[in-house]
């Protein structure tokens, strides 16, 4: 005995997340009772992942518009599921395709200390964020720097456990370098296919950034090494002190859903639930 279920799930409603002070999670709980016996119930959680964008979008009235196979007899609504999941291809791959040089200098209260240079701000999970640094054009030497992928979940005023409760951050993924002389380098993030896009609810907020830190050299380049000895064979050392500088720097970026086709075959596992009454 077979039996089919279906529901409409809201395409503004808000995608899966599990922050540090706000849940939204979605399962199917099926309930099942013999005669004479208790309810038993059975939760099985799912994935939802958000496009915006969508909720506007009227098909075509003529049919002939929409690309379709003649050999295949499809339901109507797998004709339409299979258009919008195509449309959700298309709107992801013009917002993240999109490429322009983005050039920021890097500088503190004494000056400049090198460029960082990305393509694009707007990524689909499971996307690398690319980036690349230029310390040859600085005037301070850069000693160390960290690139952190970070989401930024805040809550709404009129939602907060106390008043003034403070922005939580959770990073994804980090990149750390020693760059003492170093001239040009370049770091790559993978956003976890795990991870929620950004989303703003009535409740909260979730936003995605890099956070950069700088150590910088408190003295000038010629006094960061000693000359160990003066001989025909020059040999340079590191100094055992030195003062540093240290600062940070915050990059808005923006996350989207990743690709229909892949998120499908991702979460694509064997998987069997089973109740008993």
């Amino acid at each position: 005995l077979a039996d089919s279920y279906c529901e409409t799930l809201p395409i503004d409603g808000p995608p899966s997340f599990r922050g540090q002070s706000v849940k939204y999670v979605y399962k199917l709980t099926i309930g099942c009772q013999r005669v004479n016996s208790p309810i038993k119930l059975l939760r099985v959680p799912f994935r939802v992942l958000v496009l915006h964008g969508l909720k506007d979008y009227q098909f075509p009235q003529d049919e002939a518009v929409a690309p379709s196979n003649p050999f295949l007899e499809e339901e109507e609504s797998l004709k339409k599921d299979s258009r919008l999941a195509d449309l959700a291809t298309e709107l992801l791959m013009v917002a993240t395709s999109r490429r322009s040089l983005h050039l920021y200098n890097i500088s503190n209260t004494r000056g400049k200390v090198g460029t960082f240079c990305i393509f694009k701000t707007v990524y689909k999970i499971g996307e690398d964020v690319i980036g690349t640094f230029n310390f040859s054009e600085g005037d301070i030497p850069c000693l160390q720097f960290s690139v952190s992928l970070q989401t930024e979940e805040s809550i709404q005023e009129e939602f907060q456990r106390r008043r003034g409760q403070p922005v939580s951050f959770s990073t994804h993924a980090r990149h750390q370098e020693a760059c003492l002389h170093t001239a040009q380098s370049s770091f790559s993030l993978p956003i976890p296919l795990s991870s929620t896009p950004g989303f703003t609810t009535n409740i909260v907020s979730l936003k995605w950034r890099l956070h950069f830190e700088f150590v910088t050299s408190g003295e000038s380049a010629g006094t960061c090494l000693v000359r160990g000895s003066q001989s025909e064979a020059i040999t340079w050392a590191g100094v055992e002190q030195i003062e540093v500088d240290t600062f940070s720097w915050d990059l808005p970026i923006k996350v989207l859903p990743t690709n229909p086709i892949l998120a499908s075959y991702v979460s694509q596992f064997s998987s069997t639930n089973s109740i008993t009454i």
